[in-house]
């Protein structure tokens, strides 16, 4: 039996744990409030996925921080760099990143998704940081498609093992088209996940619908 926006509600009140604004509206969440730093409100977003019933989630939660007043613009672009340079999976040389109020733009090209995602990771929590934007693209190396899909089949098996028999993929000029079924948020991320970190591949165009198992 599928939840009611009421139950949904509770549900994602209990999994947040703090006191930010819950509006449900057929399966579709939407955050309100304010939070204390930007890993605060990914986590919170993470969260709402992570409820049974969950189909969409709106994040309007703003971030209440030191921001600009605590520390200047040139001061967190100084951060930022140096977050960047330390983590050694970041291809540092490959990136530019510009800073506005406290909020943080990275662009550049790296191969792989990892490589973008880890250098939002570097930024995200650094004080006065109000908001990442990328705009960094995925260039990866020329693969065939058929090494690319083999790839991917063998990463869904590692880490989405239940839900690779339900998934479809296609590939074309490192374009992978994701459909079929999953049952929550956290396979839908498991299954997105395994294929952004198949080398080759540049964009994905996620398909998948989210149907929960009756509870």
């Amino acid at each position: 039996m599928l939840r009611t926006d009421a139950e949904i509600r509770q549900a994602v009140l209990r999994e947040l744990k703090s006191d930010v604004g819950v509006v449900v509206e057929s399966g579709m969440v939407t955050l309100t409030g304010t939070v204390d730093g930007w890993d605060k409100r990914l986590a919170a977003l993470e969260a709402a996925h992570r409820v049974i019933g969950v189909l969409e989630v709106v994040n309007d939660l703003q971030v209440k921080g030191p921001g600009p007043v605590g520390r200047t613009d040139t001061e967190i672009a100084r951060a930022v760099r140096r977050a960047l340079e330390r983590d050694l999976l970041v291809p540092d040389s490959r990136i530019r990143s510009t800073v506005s109020n406290g909020q943080v733009t990275l662009e550049g090209e790296v191969e792989s998704w990892s490589h973008r995602d880890h250098a939002e990771r570097a930024v995200r929590n650094l004080l006065g940081v109000r908001h990442v934007a990328s705009s960094i693209t995925i260039k990866p190396p020329k693969l065939l498609p058929a090494d690319i899909r083999k790839a991917i089949r063998e990463a869904l098996e590692r880490h989405a093992d239940r839900e690779a028999e339900r998934i479809d993929l296609s590939v074309k000029d490192g374009r992978v088209s994701l459909s079929g079924i999953v049952h929550s948020w956290t396979e839908r991320d498991a299954v997105v996940g395994a294929a952004r970190g198949t080398p080759g591949v540049r964009t994905i165009e996620d398909h998948l619908q989210i149907r929960p198992l009756a509870v």
